[in-house]
């Protein structure tokens, strides 16, 4: 005897928010391995053009920056092929564009301080960084990586301020650490 058993509204809400749920934890699982990869970059590259600015040479090799979002996108491109696919909603919709337009952000307010405009560059990459990572832990109803950002966003700001020439470099350090122990605690969050 088959039985045919119709959901109730209230059984399908509690199924779509149990699957909304399921692919928001995968995505952060997916986003636990970014977070790791650009923190990474983001540190190794800092301290290689703080140690080569002092070197010699100056200011001059921080066009090195350029090369980490061509560097960056290859390996997260290798990244999200090792992976697999992940669910495609609203949130992973988001979060794209969001460090999309933090990294269009960046890479056009440097060529701009760097060509034509001088300004602090430090002070605002530091702020927009925290925001793009504060705002995907919103997206992703997740507070490790909110207060990662607020902390990196918030302090870095302040610190610039504070620090001149090459010391400012430890601000992207810090950036890039903060990203590595973010994803870290995504990635055991939801293993």
């Amino acid at each position: 005897m088959e039985q045919n058993k119709e959901m109730t509204a209230q059984e399908s809400l509690a199924l779509i928010a149990e699957m909304m749920n399921n692919s928001r934890k995968a995505i952060l699982r997916s986003s636990a391995s970014h977070f790791i990869l650009w923190g990474i970059l983001l540190t190794v590259f800092s301290l290689v053009i703080f140690f080569l600015w002092h070197a010699g040479g100056g200011p001059v090799w921080n066009m090195l920056w350029f090369a980490m979002p061509v560097l960056g996108y290859a390996l997260a491109f290798i990244l999200r092929k090792k992976e697999g696919p992940v669910p495609t909603n609203e949130i992973g919709r988001l979060l794209g564009p969001i460090w999309g337009t933090f990294g269009f952000f960046s890479m056009c307010l440097s060529a701009i301080a760097v060509f034509w405009v001088p300004m602090h560059i430090t002070l605002i990459i530091v702020i927009i960084l925290g925001l793009a990572e504060s705002i995907s832990g919103v997206v992703l109803k997740n507070w490790p990586i909110i207060i990662a950002g607020a902390v990196l966003g918030i302090g870095g700001a302040v610190a610039a301020s504070l620090l001149v020439n090459a010391e400012q470099l430890f601000l992207f350090t810090l950036g890039g650490i903060l990203l590595v122990v973010t994803g870290l605690i995504v990635k055991f969050q939801y293993k």
